[in-house]
Order: structure tokens, then C-alpha cells, then sequence
């Protein structure tokens, strides 16, 4: 008893104030890399103090947390606007961030258990007056493992959403889920934990796997913006879209049927009015405008935006997109060729500068097919990328743009291709103005079938649409004018333009 009343204090540097507001300071301002490098080296050294008292515990993770905000915020911002990034870049992006959050996550996920488990003392009394800030980072720091899971097209694991659950359930079981505070010092807006929990649920809601990074990034802060209209419940209402168990770890599911059995760690949730506020935005966004308290984190065109609007206004509908043609599931081998100027030479029968690839095709529709494929080699495989396929045994070849991605482990994963044109045909365009046509020309690939009567869908290299300039192009050695339309999709090194055709003497 004597021993207890008189042990020594702790003498672990972490647990001085003072000497970490020391090594807060010394981070260096310009080097994102060190600093984030450094703090992780820091919250490593805390998670092994398991005999620091939770008081001194906390407040030096919150300060070390907040310390590197700055850092994190630059770094996610190369890894977004990253246009050709090497392997190794982004390699290295990727994993800084999704290891300081689950780094991050873990000692505030101790910190709560601490509080459960240990005796009623001054530090409890402490940590109590700061759970609903424990709790909030907690379920943020989880979500943005998961959101950069989803930038790696990897899958979310269920111990994530058993953590994020349990830590949500936590602060609902001592009635401060619904307690507004700033996440952060900086940070000017307020949200509950229960928000927090409820911006994670709806990012995983809205079929982000066909979005590249920087829309998942876009989805997710219009998601915060119009959090205000979703609803989160304990209770299936009428309009109650989707279910999760927060304590199974199973990620939410769209409420299809009632389900068997109701337990108390169900909640359910709804889109509410957000795809109403949703309308409204693409309105605004269309004549140039944006709300004033929309924060994109970043200056975003409304190209960028638009495309992201219109995907949660369909997966947040009352009736979600649904497959178009069945799917059959099959067991061969395709050959691939991809990127546009080696679909265009294998188009042309000119062949491809490489071998091309080959994957297994796990299921096929009319409208594309799903294959597996192996990632551990090569990074090409991205979401929107345009390539050519000829199924095992066929000599015709389809064009087609990867419109999903996901991937099962470190070196498998799953694509699904939509199919452009069974009838796709390499041709060589032209400058058309006054009559005549410019001597040189440039390579494109004409989708000869799926179009409008009258009308010529062609796949240009990047940057070549001009909506002010016909083009001209001779079919079977008809000279054709084409006159534009609309650019109908930008893809990863390619465009895809509408033009009405003309036909010339």
C-alpha cells in the first residue's frame, strides 16, 4: 500500500508536456515525408508505454495527432493529383497515409478500452471530460483507413468495421454520440460521433469502386456536406435504404428484406432529402456556381465534379442501378492489348508494340465481362482505361474501358470491362474546314456499332476534341464529315467524341 501511494511518476519522455510540445516543435515545416515519419516513430513509442497513466497517455497522442494534420492533408493531396505516378511513388504515398491512421486508430481504440477497464481514478475522471474526442478520432482515423483502402481498391476487412461499430455503440451506450464538437483545432464545422459514423457508412453505400481516387476524395466531402439530410436510425423506417450490424463487422448492405432477426447493434439509414440537395447541385454546378460552405479541400472544376454528382444521384436513388444484360459465368482465357495507341495498331492489323496480356474471364454479358487478373506485376490496370480483348479462341476484337477494379489480395484482382464496340475499326482522321481536309492526318478508332442513326462515336487521342472543329474521315472510301456533337468521356489516354455525319461528294 505504501509502495502505491508513493511509486515513482513515469519517466517515459512522452508523458512530459513539455518535452512533447519540444518535439512538436522541431517537425520540419517542408519535408511531409520526415515529419509524418517522425510522429509515427513517436506514437509507436506510446503504444509500447503500456505503464503511462492515461491522462499523460492521451494528451500526448492528441498533440501529436494534431501535429501532424498539416503533414497528412499535403501528402494526400500529391497522392490525389498524382497523374502518372511510378509504383514506387505511389506506393509510398499510399502506405504512409494508411499506416499513420491505422497507427493512430489503435492507440485511440486502446485509450477507450483503458477508460472500460481500469479503476476509477483522477485520470479516468479526465479522460471521461475527453471520450467524445476520443471516440470522434477514433471513428474518423477508421474511416480514413477504409477511404484509402478504397483508393487502393482493396477490400475493407471486417475487424475495421467491427472497430469503427464498436467505437460508434460506445459512445451511444454514454449518450454522447449526438455531442457536436471540432474534430480538430483547425477545423471550423462540427460534427457528432454518430455523423462520423454515418459519413463511413454512406461512402461504402455508393458503389466507389468504379470512381478513381480523386472522385472517391470528392464523393466523400460532398457526402460531409449533405450529411445534414441523411437520416440514421435504430429503427427500419419506410424509407430506410440501407442496414449495418455496428457490432458483426460486416460492412452495410442495401435493405432488400426485413432482416430474420433484430438485435440491438442494428442501426439503418436512409439517403433522407440528399438526393433532392444532390438535383439541386448539379443545377448550380452546370451554370458555373458552387455553394459557398462546400468544401472540396481543394479548387475543382466542375468537369471534375459533375461526373461524381451524377454517380450518388443514381446510387443513392430509390431504385439503384440495375444490371442491364445477365450475366453468365464462364471459364476462359482473353488476350489483352491495352492503352490507345496499341489498340488503335492492333485495330489496324498493324499489331501492338508489346505481347499483350492474358487474363481469365470469370463471367461475360453483352454489355462486357468480369475477368481476374494478376496485379502484383504491373499497375496498368486502372479505372478507365481503354483496351482491346479477344476472347480465347475468337479471332474478333473487342474494345472496351475498365469501369471497375478491385482488388482480392497483393496480387489478384477483379476488373470489369464495358464493352464500346464489337465492331470497333481503326481509321485515319482529318482537319475538315472549307470544303477540304488537311493532308496530314492523326489515327482514331470509329465504334461502329451502339450509336444514333446519323451519328459517329469516335475514340481520339487525349486532347484532340475541339467542339469549334470538324474532322473528316473516308469509310470504305467515302469522304465523310464530321461535325461535333459532344465529348462524351476523357478516359486515361484517350477521348471519346459525338459528331454528326456528313457525307461529301
Amino acid at each position: 500500500m505504501i509502495r502505491k501511494l508513493f511509486s515513482p511518476r513515469v519517466s517515459h519522455p512522452l508523458a512530459d508536456a513539455k518535452e512533447v510540445r519540444r518535439l512538436v516543435a522541431g517537425l520540419p515545416l517542408d519535408n511531409a515525408f520526415d515529419a509524418i515519419d517522425r510522429v509515427s516513430g513517436w506514437l509507436q513509442a506510446l503504444g509500447r508505454a503500456g505503464d503511462m497513466p492515461l491522462d499523460p497517455h492521451f494528451e500526448a497522442l492528441r498533440q501529436l495527432d494534431e501535429a501532424a494534420q498539416p503533414h497528412l492533408q499535403r501528402l494526400a493531396r500529391e497522392y490525389l493529383n498524382l497523374s502518372r505516378p511510378s509504383a514506387s511513388e505511389e506506393g509510398r504515398l499510399w502506405a504512409t497515409n494508411h499506416d499513420y491512421w491505422r497507427l493512430v486508430a489503435d492507440l485511440y481504440a486502446r485509450c477507450i478500452e483503458r477508460f472500460l477497464e481500469e479503476p476509477k481514478d483522477k485520470a479516468h475522471e479526465f479522460l471521461q471530460t475527453n471520450l467524445p474526442l476520443v471516440s470522434a478520432r477514433l471513428v474518423a482515423a477508421r474511416a480514413a483507413q477504409l477511404k484509402w483502402l478504397a483508393y487502393h481498391y482493396a477490400p475493407s476487412n471486417g475487424a475495421l468495421w467491427g472497430d469503427i461499430g464498436r467505437a460508434y455503440l460506445v459512445a451511444d451506450a454514454l449518450d454522447y454520440a449526438e455531442e457536436p464538437l471540432r474534430l480538430y483545432p483547425e477545423q471550423l464545422v462540427r460534427r457528432t460521433v454518430a455523423q462520423q459514423y454515418l459519413q463511413a457508412l454512406v461512402l461504402q453505400a455508393s458503389s466507389i469502386d468504379c470512381l478513381v481516387p480523386l472522385e472517391i476524395e470528392l464523393a466523400d466531402r460532398l457526402i460531409e456536406h449533405l450529411l445534414p439530410a441523411f437520416v440514421l436510425s435504430a429503427e427500419s423506417g419506410a424509407d430506410s435504404v440501407y442496414w449495418v450490424d455496428a457490432a458483426s463487422g460486416i460492412p452495410p448492405v442495401r435493405l432488400v428484406r426485413q432482416p430474420a432477426e433484430m438485435t440491438a447493434s442494428m442501426r439503418f439509414f436512409s439517403p433522407g432529402h440528399a438526393p433532392q440537395v444532390v438535383d439541386e447541385l448539379i443545377g448550380k454546378v452546370t451554370r458555373g456556381e458552387l455553394p459557398e460552405d462546400l468544401n472540396l479541400g481543394r479548387p475543382s472544376a466542375a468537369r471534375q465534379l459533375l461526373p461524381v454528382l451524377g454517380h450518388l444521384a443514381r446510387y443513392w436513388a430509390a431504385q439503384p442501378p440495375q444490371r442491364e444484360h445477365p450475366r453468365h459465368f464462364v471459364k476462359n482465357r482473353c488476350a489483352i492489348v491495352h492503352g490507345f495507341r496499341d489498340c488503335y495498331a492492333t485495330l489496324t492489323g498493324g499489331g501492338a508494340n508489346d505481347t499483350g496480356e492474358s487474363w481469365e474471364v470469370e463471367n461475360v454479358s453483352f454489355g462486357g465481362f468480369g475477368a481476374e487478373v494478376d496485379c502484383s506485376q504491373s499497375n496498368w490496370p486502372k479505372l478507365g482505361a481503354l483496351l482491346c480483348v479477344q476472347p480465347g479462341g475468337g479471332a474478333n476484337w473487342i474494345l472496351g474501358v475498365v469501369r471497375r477494379y478491385g482488388r482480392r489480395n497483393d496480387t489478384l484482382a477483379r476488373v470489369g470491362i464495358q464493352s464500346l464496340s464489337r465492331r470497333a475499326a481503326g481509321v485515319k482522321l482529318h482537319l475538315h474546314s472549307s470544303g477540304r481536309a488537311a493532308a496530314s492526318g492523326f489515327p482514331g478508332i470509329w465504334l461502329r456499332d451502339g450509336g444514333a442513326a446519323g451519328e459517329a462515336r469516335i475514340v481520339l487521342p487525349p486532347n484532340t476534341f475541339n467542339a469549334g472543329q470538324s474532322l473528316e474521315f473516308a469509310p470504305d472510301n467515302r469522304r465523310t464529315a464530321l461535325s461535333p456533337i459532344a465529348l462524351d468521356e476523357s478516359g486515361c489516354d484517350y477521348q471519346i467524341g459525338r459528331y454528326r455525319e456528313q457525307p461529301l461528294a
